[in-house]
Order: structure tokens, then C-alpha cells, then sequence
């Protein structure tokens, strides 16, 4: 058995992640793509700081005329090891990420990158205060030119 003392522990960047913790109310625009027309929804965000402060738990369900369309569930946290934020992105179109998005803070945006055979991804979570933030989900065939997927404004549900 491993002595206790050896846990690792919590670090000011894990800490960060709480900005995003809670539920929340988003309206959105999603832009036309390959997998989607494009248009106005609404998203009802719950977030939550979990096993023992180390990782951010994401749940998203996106509604547009009436219908729930969407559906992610992102899971954040701090790499010690590389010094880098890390999000594992799961969603209801069924791509599984061969990697997790990395990144960092740059002022009060959280941006985080992934790529994968169908090109990359950058997600951008900008805290405004403590109770809104905004995200901007972007796509590249090249890591260069970026078009935006999503942009979203999130107000927390008191």
C-alpha cells in the first residue's frame, strides 16, 4: 500500500477549473457545416468539480425547435506532467478523439486544441464573471484558418 503521503496534490490550475462549475443556460449559434444546418439553440450546461478536485466534469444538452440535438460530455483537467490543460471530449455524433484537446490560459480564456483524422478542433472558454462565460468551438482542415462550429453565451442557473 502506497504511503498516503505520495497523493498528488491539488494545484492552483486544478483549482481554476471551478470557474466552469455549476449549471448553466447557454444560447447559442451554430454555424452550417458537414454535420449540420445551422441556427439558433439553447443548451442547459451542468458542471461539476469531482474526484477530489482534480477533473471537471461537463455535461451539455443542446435543444433547437423543441428537439434535443446535441450532446457533449467533456471531461477537464491539469497535466502535471506537460503543464497543460487537457479536456477528453465525448458527443452524441459518436467521434471518439484519438487524444484529448491540450492548451492553456491565455488572460481569462481556457483554450484547448485537438486534432484528429477529420482535421482540428479549438475550443475556447472565456470566463466574463462569475456567473457567465462564452465558448467558441472552431474548425481547421490545417491547425491555420479557423471557421467557427459554435459560439455560445452561458448565464448560471441560481
Amino acid at each position: 500500500m502506497a504511503d498516503h503521503l505520495d497523493a498528488p496534490t491539488l494545484l492552483e490550475e486544478h483549482r481554476k477549473l471551478a470557474a466552469f462549475a455549476g449549471e448553466w443556460s447557454g444560447e447559442e449559434m451554430v454555424y452550417p457545416s458537414r454535420w449540420t444546418a445551422g441556427g439558433p439553440a439553447t443548451s442547459r450546461v451542468v458542471a461539476r468539480i469531482d474526484l477530489n478536485g482534480f477533473y471537471l466534469i461537463q455535461d451539455t444538452r443542446q435543444t433547437r425547435d423543441g428537439k434535443e440535438t446535441f450532446a457533449t460530455h467533456g471531461v477537464f483537467t491539469y497535466d502535471r506532467e506537460d503543464r497543460l490543460y487537457k479536456l477528453f471530449w465525448h458527443d452524441s455524433l459518436g467521434y471518439y478523439p484519438p487524444s484529448p484537446a491540450s492548451g492553456g490560459w491565455s488572460g481569462r480564456s481556457l483554450i484547448l486544441v485537438r486534432g484528429s483524422l477529420r482535421g482540428n478542433a479549438r475550443h475556447v472558454y472565456e470566463v466574463i464573471d462569475d456567473n457567465n462565460y462564452t465558448v467558441k468551438i472552431q474548425f481547421s482542415p490545417d491547425a491555420e484558418g479557423w471557421a467557427d462550429v459554435l459560439t455560445g453565451a452561458y448565464r448560471r442557473i441560481h
